[in-house]
């Protein structure tokens, strides 16, 4: 035998564990396979395992899978490393082969012993003869998924990130409960199962799915490369951070805004004289704290924990506005107490401010609801993304002369088409249905409006 690949047989003095050959365990026949990508490392130099103990995790453009260790024993080097390319033959640790089962148990339970325990046991045990040390076979590795309690890469296996994909869930923020720290398939269970009951708190902030392609687009023609303006970075956070955590549905119904905008074209010259347009939107805020009045539930927020729901007594209205850089929505306040030429000319005023880049953070916070108006671009409906912690947004398109029956005949309306996306954590969509009929019956009544 080669003396430097083999330590002779005997029983440690302080240790109690056996020790024989390092051996060099090998990637065993996995198909027809070149080149396999290592995609995780499950164990250490210095780990003790048993066998069949899961050691790295394979994947090819068909499967994944995991290699098991063929026997049990200390790990002394691990040969490869995540993204490396394996194929049948290729090594993959050195393992001090027979160590004893109990090792392996008292560094999971006790990651760093006392010295007189580690090295001399009680002669009470070295007295009493025990049957020779065999090794132990770990839960089964694909009913496990690892933990990030330390913030270190989770291990788990295929089977149960697939199983934890399907249901949405971060397998880095599930705490596990098997050997290792790992986490088994009743741990994302349970992490499901808390989630629903905080209203969603704990589920992990995005989607387990495919990065973006990387393209040259350079292979294709010329290109320019701009930067994302500053607000379009922080907004995109957010934007993509509400679409996904919050359920969104979206109604949708149309106001005959006939009788209001005959009235507005009527006052326009008067709020041109003082120094700002009296703009349809005007009176979709006001319409709109009528409907928050009567409907206090849009009027709220789930609270942290997605528990409870918080009422506001207060009516402070966003409003989207477009600017060079990107959309800002500034708040108009207490608009139940304001008239409509009173928030048509602070509509104005905020406006400009948004678009010299000079509002601050107390501009737009405190919203009840959020309005995204796109009728003075074009366009038929769509669905806005609600702001949270708002539960409701309502996106305006362009009005349009229609041909509306009126029991007798055909009459041309302008109607507005509205939009209403809305949390349905929060609000059922016949709830949303009679709001926004509200909210039309109010617009197409000016007497609603202004009493």
């Amino acid at each position: 035998m080669n003396k430097n690949a083999i330590i002779a047989h005997h029983k440690s003095k302080n240790s109690g564990t056996l020790v024989s050959d390092i051996q060099e365990i090998k990637v065993p026949d996995i198909g027809d396979f070149d080149a396999v990508q290592v995609i995780e490392v499950l164990v250490k130099a210095g780990d003790v395992i048993a066998a069949e103990d899961a050691i790295i995790s394979l994947e090819s453009d068909k499967a994944t899978m995991e290699v098991p260790s063929p026997v049990a024993g200390e790990i002394v080097e691990m040969l490869i490393k995540e993204g490396d390319e394996v194929s049948t033959g290729s090594p993959m640790m050195k393992i001090k082969a027979g160590a004893v089962a109990e090792k392996s148990e008292s560094v999971e339970e006790d990651k760093q012993p006392e010295p007189e325990q580690a090295s001399t046991p009680p002669e009470s045990k070295q007295d009493t003869p025990s049957p020779a040390p065999t090794p132990q076979k770990a839960p089964p590795v694909p009913e496990e998924v690892p933990t990030q309690s330390s913030g270190k890469t989770a291990h788990a296996s295929p089977a149960v990130r697939k199983f934890a994909r399907e249901l949405g869930v971060d397998v880095s923020q599930v705490k596990g409960s098997g050997r290792k720290g790992r986490i088994t398939r009743d741990d994302v269970k349970q992490h499901v199962k808390k989630a629903m009951q905080s209203g969603g708190a704990v589920i992990s902030s995005g989607f387990d799915v495919a990065p973006p392609p990387s393209v040259d687009f350079t292979e294709f023609g010329e290109i320019e490369t701009r930067p994302l303006s500053r607000i379009q970075k922080i907004s995109g956070k957010y934007l993509h951070r509400n679409w996904v955590r919050i359920p969104h549905v979206t109604q949708y119904d149309e106001a005959d805004i006939t009788e209001m905008e005959a009235f507005r074209q009527e006052n326009k010259g008067d709020a041109k004289e003082q120094g700002f347009n009296l703009t349809p939107l005007a009176f979709i805020v006001k319409a709109m704290a009528k409907a928050l009045k009567k409907f206090p539930k849009f009027n709220s927020s789930l609270d942290v924990n997605g528990e409870n729901l918080i009422y506001k007594k207060y009516f402070h209205i966003g409003i989207a506005v477009d600017t060079k850089d990107g959309l800002v929505v500034p708040v108009i306040r207490d608009c139940d107490k304001k008239e409509i030429f009173e928030i048509s000319k602070e509509m104005a005023e905020i406006s400009v401010k948004a678009r010299d880049g000079k509002l601050s953070p107390k501009d737009m916070q405190g919203g009840s609801i959020s309005i995204s108006s796109l009728g003075g671009i074009g366009g038929t409906a769509f669905t806005p993304i609600i702001n949270a912690p708002e539960v409701a947004i309502l996106g305006v398109s362009r009005s349009k002369i229609k041909p509306e029956f009126d029991g007798q005949d055909f009459q041309p309306r302008l109607m507005l088409p509205l939009s209403l996306s809305y949390d349905h954590r929060v609000i059922d969509g016949a709830d949303a249905a009679r709001f926004i009929v509200y909210l039309s019956s109010v617009l197409s009544d000016l007497k609603k409006m202004l009493l």
